[in-house]
């Protein structure tokens, strides 16, 4: 019986699954480990977490969009975008205005207090990013950006599969 079977029917699978070559697992072990760096790092520095970062990083590069827009961007569902907007707002670091077309919808940029908290995060950004490459040459790192690129694409193929269908 083949592995789609084996899981089609809920039984558990022969084969082992190898987290060393398991790429789904690699990048998650990867991005936890940034992620859990950045967030003690800039709530400790910037008193803000990670995924507000997350969300300033995108408004500083798309001003004036929709949370939607937030959510395809970055992945994350509506309420952690509207919990993290929210927070955002209360701090002053965003301004969230009502889109004159659809009273439902608001249009979010950052604030000028936003910008500047940007800036200051944005440098350390990008010093953990110049760290976290500098052991890959400059075309492994153009190569590795083109990897992530087709990844991030082929996750609606992934996330498309339903082994009941």
């Amino acid at each position: 019986m083949s592995l789609a079977a084996n899981a089609r029917v809920g039984a558990a699978p022969d084969i082992p699954l190898d987290f060393a070559r398991y790429v789904p697992a690699s990048l998650l072990h990867v991005s936890n480990k940034l992620s859990n760096g950045a967030n003690a790092l800039y709530r400790r520095k910037f008193g803000v977490n990670v995924t507000e970062w997350r969300v300033l990083a995108i408004l500083a590069n798309e001003p004036d969009i929709a949370s939607q827009r937030i959510c395809e961007v970055v992945g994350f569902d509506k309420a952690v975008v509207s919990r993290v907007l929210k927070a955002l707002d209360s701090r002053a670091l965003v301004k969230i205005v009502g889109d004159v077309g659809d009273g439902r919808r608001h249009r979010i940029s950052l604030s000028g207090k936003g910008r500047t908290l940007y800036g200051k995060i944005v440098a350390v950004a990008l010093e953990r990013e110049k760290r976290l490459l500098s052991t890959f040459t400059p075309e492994e790192v153009e190569t590795l950006i083109g990897f992530l690129e087709k990844l991030n694409a082929s996750t609606r193929l992934a996330n498309a599969y339903d082994p009941d269908a």
